[in-house]
């Protein structure tokens, strides 16, 4: 089986973001970068998927030189191939799904896989788009995935509970964490992953059709006030809470 995983290069959620001085970017200087955790899990699934019914896993991401970190740790992982589709301008979702379903479109895989978002901008579309332009099915927020055959049988997530839906290979499944635990790179696979190559390809060109008009960090929380310590407080708190935080 040919499995394609899609995967993000993003902030280390422990890094402090800062805006940067245009006020419609971050600033990079300093930041951690990492696998998005959704695609971790997409990897690992990809692998498993592999070591069930054979084949070969690639792991494909859009962007930098600074993605060639992100594809390594998929390879040391045990990922066979990576491909970098270089770009080093700022696309939006449409831009990025475009490129990788340009990709895609040339390899022909059976199975796409990707996490449900990307914890940078947590637009959470690439994926949908990719099938959509492709013209394959898709299943998002998918715990438990299941191949028989062509059929694949997929548990996932909506509010309330969960769903199971029936889908045919080729088709595209977006990661939610609990599908799987995500296993640590072995010493000698991050050995390895240091002399694997990476496959590198121009981008496909396209239409950048959302704009980030600007970035602010949310406001400081103000400090709190202590209206009382017994039951007396309560007419002062409920008064503060409609005149001034007015959330009643």
């Amino acid at each position: 089986m040919k499995i394609v995983v899609c995967v993000n290069h993003v902030p280390d959620t422990e890094t402090k973001i800062k805006v940067s001085a245009d006020n419609a970017s971050i600033d990079r200087a300093g930041v951690n970068f990492m696998l998005s955790p959704y695609d971790e899990v997409a990897v690992e699934e990809g692998l498993r998927v592999k070591e069930k019914f054979g084949g070969d896993v690639t792991v494909i991401s859009l962007g930098s030189d600074a993605h060639k970190e992100t594809l390594r740790k998929a390879l040391a992982m045990g990922v066979d191939k990576a491909i970098l589709l270089k770009d080093d301008s700022v696309r939006d979702s449409f831009g990025v799904a475009k490129g990788l379903a340009d990709e895609l479109k040339a390899l022909s895989p059976d199975l796409i896989l990707c996490g449900k978002q990307s914890i940078d901008y947590d637009d959470a579309q690439v994926g949908t788009l990719v099938a959509e332009m492709l013209g394959i099915p898709s299943v998002a927020v998918v715990v438990k995935l299941t191949i028989d055959g062509v059929k694949v049988m997929c548990d996932r997530e909506i509010e309330g509970g969960h769903e199971t839906v029936e889908t045919k290979l080729p088709c595209v499944v977006q990661a939610q964490r609990g599908l799987n635990e995500p296993r640590y790179p072995s010493l000698k696979g991050i050995m390895a992953a240091k002399t694997k190559p990476i496959q590198e390809k121009p981008a496909v060109a396209a239409e950048r059709l959302v704009e980030t008009v600007a970035m602010r960090k949310p406001p400081a929380k103000s400090a709190g006030k202590i209206v009382g310590t017994d039951k007396t407080a309560v007419p002062e708190l409920v008064r503060l809470l409609h005149e001034e935080a007015k959330v009643i």
